[in-house]
């Protein structure tokens, strides 16, 4: 499929939380649009083990603030310079806030089960680690990103064009949400 899109929008942000399902909305975006899909997940996965960390034990905190910073101002420089991307990080639907020609898509899961069996299915350990790794990892983003760039509620919808709970919407559903708002003719 070679949809034709919205103007409005040149790129595409998916940002949201641990297993929430960004991964799979950037995957099957990439698929549909032909567009390069960018996940600063595996670049920052691809730093920890360069630095001996175990990114599931550990969230940002342990990584240095400088790092952080960097990784973030990456991205808004790649936003505001490439077209047809499809961006997928926590923060990067925050940080393009004030970016024009975004679309800034939150995906979600309102039930902590669905996403503890996504973990346990995924990274094949147990029900006790798959929790301790979604609130450790969680907890240590947040208080991180909150040091770096102030006391927000970095998941807030305000911040998104279009929020996505996907305990609720499957994957192919999600996916035509996300092309009805970009506009997308099939």
């Amino acid at each position: 499929m070679n949809p034709r899109t919205n103007p409005k929008y040149r790129n595409i942000t998916i940002s949201g939380k641990f297993a929430t399902g960004t991964t799979t909305l950037s995957k099957n975006l990439a698929a549909a649009l032909k567009w390069k899909h960018v996940n600063v997940g595996e670049m920052q996965r691809r730093y920890d083990r360069e630095h001996g960390r175990n990114e599931n034990l550990q969230g940002a905190i342990d990584r240095p603030d400088e790092h952080e910073r960097q990784m973030d101002e990456m991205t808004k420089k790649v936003l505001k310079e490439e077209n047809k991307l499809i961006y997928e990080a926590w923060l990067a639907g925050f940080m393009a806030k004030d970016i024009p020609g975004i679309l800034k898509v939150l995906i979600t899961c309102s039930d902590e089960a669905v996403l503890i069996d996504r973990v346990v299915n995924r990274d094949n350990v147990s029900v006790e680690e798959a929790k301790k790794y979604i609130r450790q990892r969680e907890k240590e983003n947040e208080v991180k990103w909150k040091k770096l760039y102030g006391d927000h509620d970095f998941w807030d919808p305000k911040y998104y064009d279009l929020a996505i709970d996907t305990y609720s919407s499957g994957q192919m559903e999600t996916l035509g949400r996300v092309l009805d708002k970009l506009g997308s003719k099939k």
